[in-house]
């Protein structure tokens, strides 16, 4: 079983930056892809940014493109998510999920079921 832990959410002004790290414990059979999805309040969970196992492929939201951009320490299985130029539409939680998949296939990504572990979610707010 795998545990994910977020941390690094707040409360920030819109145009600022922030950081989140995901860290896995416990035991993966398998490498893992990671990956970031939000939810606001009212909307449903949607995909933000996944990377693949080894590091070597990122995949974005088109939203987030450009301004945002994950990273994976395969030798410490944690995933950060730098956030730059915040602006209130990125007000939300966001949840850290891993996968034990080495698809190359770009498709999964960013569909939800792909994801067998979840962390709890950590709030960031941006104020205008």
């Amino acid at each position: 079983q795998v545990q994910l832990v977020e941390s690094g959410g707040g409360l920030v002004q819109a145009g600022d930056s922030l950081r989140l790290s995901c860290a896995a414990s416990g035991r993966a059979f398998r490498p893992l892809a990671m990956a970031w999805f939000r939810q606001a309040p009212g909307k449903e969970r949607e995909f933000v940014a996944a990377i693949n196992y080894n590091g070597a492929n990122t995949y974005y939201a088109d939203s987030v493109k450009g301004r945002f951009a994950i990273s994976k320490e395969n030798a410490k299985n944690t995933s950060d998510l730098q956030m730059n130029n915040l602006t209130p539409e990125d007000t939300a939680v966001y949840y850290c999920a891993a996968a034990p998949t080495t698809t190359s296939s770009s498709y999964y990504y960013p569909l939800i079921r792909t994801y067998d572990y979840w962390g709890q979610g950590t709030q960031v707010t941006v104020a205008i």
